[in-house]
């Protein structure tokens, strides 16, 4: 059995994860669906990580699955915790001392959506409904939370403070479908040469993640190779 530590992305919500928890514990393995403090205006980097490492708590197996903002904790959180394995989803990497205001334009993140949107006919301008919950039914909308946590700025000018990726296996799972897709790619490039052994899952995974139920699937799928 292995330990799934689960981390939000932006807003913090463990109700993010509320659809895959079921789907690892059915699977034999432990969730752990982290909440963070997104709309607290104190809370930076540091704090998150320090919430994270709480939440790995004893366990020594580990593996911490990171969605999007939440990629910018995982260097602290592997500086000291006995992480095992790092998955990112659709997660923003960072580069050490880049801040995570920086890291759009830095990745071309906004050149990608802008692009993806002109091409598939949606609006450049960005809002949540468009880019972020266009595929979601509405039965689990109505589900959830009537008033999404707001994320503070703080954590977007706090730099991610680490020399050098952890010499541990990564797992990078995209939807080839959104329009963060390649600003994701290059995210994976930046850690690519301390890395470099473990990039074959890339290809063999992202085919994988097409749908919500995809991805707890494809890293379940790795953890039994």
């Amino acid at each position: 059995m292995a330990s799934f530590v689960l981390v939000p992305g932006a807003g913090g919500m463990a109700w993010y994860w509320h659809r895959a928890v079921p789907l690892i514990r059915a699977a034999g393995h432990e969730p752990v669906a982290v909440d963070l403090p997104g709309d607290d205006r104190q809370a930076g980097l540091t704090t998150y990580a320090d919430i994270i490492i709480s939440a790995i708590a004893e366990r020594s197996d580990a593996i911490l699955v990171a969605q999007s903002l939440a990629g910018f904790t995982v260097p602290p959180v592997c500086a000291s915790a006995p992480v095992r394995m790092v998955v990112f989803v659709n997660a923003m990497i960072p580069r050490p001392g880049e801040t995570a205001g920086a890291w759009w334009g830095a990745t071309g993140a906004v050149d990608a959506r802008e692009q993806a949107a002109a091409r598939c006919g949606y609006a450049t301008e960005f809002d949540v409904g468009t880019y972020f919950l266009h595929d979601l039914p509405q039965d689990v909308l109505r589900a959830g939370p009537e008033q999404p946590r707001e994320q503070a700025e703080t954590v977007f000018g706090e730099p991610c403070r680490f020399e050098r990726w952890p010499d541990i296996p990564f797992m990078f799972l995209r939807d080839e479908t959104t329009a963060f897709s390649r600003s994701n790619f290059n995210g994976v490039l930046r850690v690519k040469d301390s890395v470099r052994r473990w990039m074959k899952f890339l290809v063999a995974i992202s085919s994988r993640c097409r749908t919500r139920k995809g991805w707890p699937s494809a890293f379940l799928h790795l953890r039994r190779a």
